[in-house]
């Protein structure tokens, strides 16, 4: 790896050394900046998220439709709708700063729900809906949510946490009226007079996100209403306003998950910015989402790796007339092989295909690739976004490097988290004192300013595009009466991206068999979370501190697997 000596750079570099570099990057304090101009953000300190996304004058007609039975939303009736749930919700007793969560599939009402909350000036978590109660418990203790919409199979749990819960049917053809969705349809009933809405800050907390971060086990991310602000200008809107084609002519199919940072980012707030259609799918089923391209004309597909090889495969095998609309094909949330990128590519010669990045702790923002008609770039996560910075760090030494050279992604800007609920030690160790955040990615920018993720440092696994904290299973694993020692590590996967897996030391004449161990862990986790593949070992690396070697576990898995 090239090293910089940061002190040579005290001194002033004269114009000849200086030149050597891009125009973009500063030798003397390791900065990059976007090669983008920046982007106004509101000044005004009392503006929330939901007014700035509702102040753009557009013309846009649906706002969402659903995709299996093609009910809309439009954008009138969306603003009502979020209107009519913080009212709802303010007859219930919810009130500015209560927290709210949010356990629910892809729906067309989703972001009602939560835009509502927003309103109010209430605080949103969001959870998969496939979380176990382990899971729950530990999120709404931490949170602290008093009220959550889920549907049925949550709901008692949620009722025996002391959670005021508020079913949601699956099936929006229901009568909502009956039975058991009376409180849920009441909020969307519009049956409200408007609530007297609070003062809200830019800088107050909107919602509570859960990342596992760079290492360790899960933690709340604070997300403020700038934060969002900034996402949906610096991602969403500078995105649009780089091509010359209308936004009220896009049409989006929301398969992420609308509780995940990518999905909400689209789907549930900055879409709306524009004046976009959004096609919602409650789950992926590659042969619906064909249907749904072709039958709503789609034209835009933020999607994950695993999303993008089942669209490829399945392109191969059906009527190239299916997928015209397409415009553009979207990666994130994980890295794409080389492979998948040019079979993509190949299959899909007329669609614009790039990359982007961006974590829960920078809501999202980060980088985003362009393509031009002469110009293309599939295998760099993209430049970076206007008004962030960013520097590249050795993180042995901590000196900061060129273009060129590889080293972690440090990220600083307006969409950087306020920090971690309630953990001021895992706070300062991923925010320093001048507000960069430690990625724990591994990366390098090129001459041109595109910048290319190869490695990384955190723990994390990334199934599906999905965060896995080994922490969070090695918790539940090492409860097991027949488990010594434990640690789960990621293994490359070609469907999945990574899978997590388990090195396991058994007790002295355990006759504990991997399929146990795999059950134990699968009664007790979400369903993405569940151990792929078990290794029975006699010790688990460690530093002399007794940190887990990570990397040395991989190194087994190699010689085991």
């Amino acid at each position: 790896m090239t090293t910089l000596n940061n002190n040579s750079l005290n001194r002033h570099l004269s114009e000849e050394e200086a030149s050597q570099f891009p125009h973009w990057y500063s030798p003397e304090t390791g900065i990059c900046n976007s090669i983008h101009p920046s982007r106004h953000l509101p000044s005004d300190p009392f503006l929330d998220v939901v007014s700035f996304i509702f102040s753009d004058q557009h013309n846009g007609v649906s706002a969402l439709i659903d995709s299996s039975t093609g009910y809309s939303i439009c954008y009138p009736q969306l603003y009502r709708l979020v209107q009519s749930m913080a009212s709802g919700l303010h007859s219930m007793g919810i009130s500015k700063n209560d927290v709210v969560l949010v356990m629910l599939p892809n729906s067309i009402y989703y972001p009602a729900i939560l835009l509502g909350v927003l309103y109010l000036g209430g605080v949103v978590t969001t959870m998969n809906p496939l979380s176990s109660k382990t899971e729950i418990r530990k999120q709404v203790t931490d949170s602290k949510a008093c009220l959550g919409f889920a549907q049925s199979g949550k709901v008692e749990f949620l009722h025996e946490l002391g959670v005021t819960p508020i079913e949601v049917p699956e099936n929006f053809n229901l009568d909502l009226n009956w039975g058991r969705f009376s409180s849920f349809s009441k909020l969307i009933s519009g049956e409200f007079d408007l609530v007297p809405r609070p003062l809200i800050r830019q800088q107050d907390t909107a919602a509570i996100m859960y990342s596992s971060g760079t290492t360790g086990a899960s933690k709340g991310v604070v997300l403020t209403h700038r934060n969002f602000m900034a996402m949906v200008e610096l991602f969403v809107k500078f995105e649009a306003s780089q091509y010359q084609y209308s936004s009220l002519k896009n049409v989006y199919i929301a398969i992420l998950p609308m509780f995940h940072i990518y999905g909400m980012s689209l789907f549930v707030m900055g879409l709306f910015s524009l004046g976009s259609t959004i096609v919602v799918m409650k789950k992926f089923d590659i042969n619906e989402v064909v249907k749904a391209i072709e039958r709503f004309g789609v034209t835009h597909f933020p999607a994950v790796p695993p999303i993008l090889t089942a669209l490829t495969k399945t392109a191969k095998t059906v009527n190239g007339e299916k997928f015209q609309s397409l415009k553009q094909v979207s990666s994130g949330a994980a890295p794409l092989s080389r492979k998948l990128i040019e079979d993509f590519v190949e299959i899909f010669p007329h669609v614009d295909f790039i990359q982007g990045y961006g974590m829960t702790e920078s809501t999202a923002v980060g980088t985003r690739g362009y393509n031009t008609k002469k110009f293309h770039n599939f295998s760099s996560i993209g430049f970076l976004a206007p008004n962030m910075q960013a520097k590249v760090v050795d993180w042995t030494t901590g000196s900061f490097l060129p273009p060129g050279s590889s080293g972690e992604l440090w990220l600083r800007g307006p969409a950087v988290m306020k920090g971690y609920l309630n953990n001021a030690v895992a706070t300062m160790s991923t925010i320093d004192k001048d507000g960069w955040l430690r990625t724990g990615d591994i990366v390098y920018f090129d001459q041109d300013g595109f910048l290319y993720i190869i490695d990384r440092l955190k723990e994390i696994i990334k199934y599906k595009g999905f965060q896995i904290a080994p922490a969070d299973l090695e918790a539940v694993l090492i409860s097991h009466p027949e488990i010594l020692d434990v640690a789960v590590a990621a293994a490359k996967d070609e469907e999945c991206g990574e899978i997590p897996v388990a090195f396991v030391v058994r007790k002295n004449g355990s006759l504990l068999s991997k399929e146990v161990v795999m059950d134990y862990v699968a009664r007790q986790v979400a369903p993405y979370k569940k151990i792929r593949k078990v290794v029975f070992t006699h010790s688990i690396p460690k530093s002399a501190a007794g940190k887990i070697l990570r990397r040395e576990l991989g190194k087994l898995l190699t010689s085991r697997l």
